[in-house]
Order: C-alpha cells, then sequence, then structure tokens
C-alpha cells in the first residue's frame, strides 16, 4: 500500500537515493525517479496535466516534481513552476536538475525545493 504525501520532506528523502547514469535522458530520469518513490511508497501520477497547456512531470499527492536534464535555463524555469504553482492542486514543488539553479525557497507562496544530481553524484558544480 502506497501513501498520500503531503510532506515533502519524504519526497526529497526518497529522491536522496536517486543515481543517475550519465548517458541517460530525461525520460529514464523519469522511470528512476518514479522507482525511488515506489520504493518509497510514495504514490504519485506522472504526466499530470494542470491547465491547458500545463503538464508536470509527476504530482505526489499535492507536491509536484518537475524533472531538467541537461544545462535547463533559470529564466525558463522558474516561469514554468510560477504556471505550476498557480494551480490549486499544488502546495509545494521539488525541481530534480543536473545543475543548481538556486531558485527562490518560494514561489506564489509555495515552498520551491532543489534536488541536484551533481551534488547526489558527489559531484561539486
Amino acid at each position: 500500500m502506497q501513501n498520500t504525501c503531503t510532506d515533502p520532506e519524504a519526497v526529497l528523502q526518497a529522491l536522496s537515493t536517486l543515481r543517475l547514469p550519465i548517458q541517460s535522458g530525461e525520460y529514464d530520469l523519469h522511470r528512476l525517479v518514479m522507482d525511488c518513490l515506489e520504493d518509497a511508497r510514495i504514490s504519485f501520477r506522472h504526466e499530470v496535466s494542470l491547465a491547458p497547456r500545463c503538464r508536470i512531470d509527476l504530482v505526489c499527492g499535492s507536491i509536484g516534481v518537475e524533472i531538467k536534464r541537461g544545462h535547463a535555463q533559470r529564466k525558463r524555469v522558474l516561469e514554468q513552476i510560477r504556471r505550476y504553482l498557480s494551480s490549486e492542486e499544488l502546495t509545494s514543488l521539488i525541481l530534480v536538475t543536473e545543475h543548481t539553479l538556486n531558485l527562490p525557497s518560494t514561489i506564489a507562496g509555495k515552498a520551491v525545493f532543489e534536488v541536484c544530481l551533481a551534488r547526489l553524484w558527489g559531484i561539486a558544480l
């Protein structure tokens, strides 16, 4: 039985175990993130539409998870996160990226967290 999650710390803890092969693509990363959540018994929905033309990668209860591979553009990611967090469905968002974007800790009054894969790999970037 999986839990409906409302605690970002539980999702962050599950994602802290993530180890990604260097050659993986974005959808491979989606699968690995989903595997971590399943291992932690956290329920999620994949490719969730929050509004027209506004689809987030994963939703765990009321926590959105957006996954970015490669060098994401901070400005574009911020705009995307603002759109996602304007949804009443989300109370917080976790961004999983290869490189830290140094996002604000809140956007639209909702908590934002970053999981930097380079840090999980032990690489200082």
